[in-house]
């Protein structure tokens, strides 16, 4: 068959990252570029699309016209489908594969990357947070993912703006102090004890931008600083909230998958150690990690492409 490959997509809100791989699970070509979500990096999703494609096809030694389907997932894709569908259809006329393209939000391409199973569970922490539940492969409720402003409680932007909000909280003595000023501080580029200088400095960079002052909340927080402590406890209350709430929309009470995806949940640190720890005691499974994104959004293709899903052997291989 000459349309014999397919490519993966998942955009992230600082990253997007594709895979192009053969219909047994071969990832035969890997890329990336900056992040699709115009509301928390102000990016073009069309243009981080464009660029990721293109620079993916680039990499491969195989004919673009080979390519019958892409699936493309994008975070925070389902408050603006035919937006998001537009900027693929976009971005792939303009880098030039074969075939034709579906847009999907994040959650799908997450839930994909981490379980064989049309059924199960999603909860996803990285730069947002939200938590989704599927019934037959579909997705049918999901609980958060409302954008660094009205939600995304546990994600690193939330980790990373509550760590500012504690350090100003120490610096103006309506709170404790914390080893936190320095650090968040430090990474910011500014004298540690300056609020204003704090403040510019946050308000210059993207929403998205702050998700990378959570690793800081993070070390600090298993060293034992009792404010970075109390920030990572109440994340992890956050999303073990959001997974409950979506869990109680699931067909049965043992979910078959609980699928933990996003770097707050991927990186060893006390947020991902509690709701580990929690989701072994609650659900008496060991929850499945979605590493790579992409491999997830391959599945998906694989799956419209045969019509039903492939054997767990696929999956298995692109996810290894």
């Amino acid at each position: 068959m000459r349309e014999s490959l397919v490519i993966g997509v998942d955009a992230g809100a600082t990253t997007t990252r594709c895979a192009l791989s053969d219909l047994d699970g071969n990832i035969l070509a890997r890329a990336e570029s900056g992040g699709a979500n115009r509301n928390s990096s102000g990016a073009s999703p069309a243009e981080a699309l464009t660029a990721a494609l293109r620079n993916l096809l680039d990499e491969s030694p195989h004919d673009a016209g080979r390519v019958g389907l892409g699936v493309v997932g994008i975070a925070g894709g389902a408050a603006v489908r035919a937006a998001t569908q537009a900027a693929a259809e976009d971005a792939w006329r303009a880098a030039g594969p074969g075939g034709r393209v579906v847009a999907v939000t994040d959650l799908e391409v997450g839930f994909a990357a981490g379980s064989p199973s049309p059924d199960g569970l999603l909860l996803l922490a990285g730069t947002g947070a939200v938590g989704a539940a599927f019934a037959g492969g579909r997705l049918t409720h999901r609980c958060d993912g409302y954008g660094w402003l009205l939600g995304d409680e546990g994600s690193a932007v939330w980790l990373g703006r509550a760590g500012l909000r504690a350090v100003l909280r120490a610096l103006d003595g309506r709170g404790p102090a914390t080893a936190l000023t320095e650090a968040l501080s430090a990474r910011l580029e500014v004298p540690a004890g300056d609020p204003q200088a704090l403040l510019r400095a946050a308000f210059d960079r993207t929403p998205a931008a702050l998700g990378a002052l959570a690793p800081a909340v993070s070390a600090l927080a298993a060293a034992g600083d009792a404010v970075a402590l109390g920030l990572a406890e109440e994340a992890a209350a956050h999303l073990l909230h959001t997974l409950s709430t979506v869990a109680g929309h699931a067909r049965s009470s043992s979910p078959p998958a609980v699928v933990l995806a996003g770097s707050v949940l991927l990186s060893e640190g006390p947020v991902a150690d509690r709701v580990v720890a929690a989701v072994r005691e609650r659900y008496r499974i060991v929850p499945m990690a979605a590493s790579y994104g992409p491999a997830g959004a391959v599945w998906l293709a694989i799956t419209q492409v045969k019509g039903d899903f492939p054997d767990a052997v696929v999956h298995a291989r692109l996810t290894r």
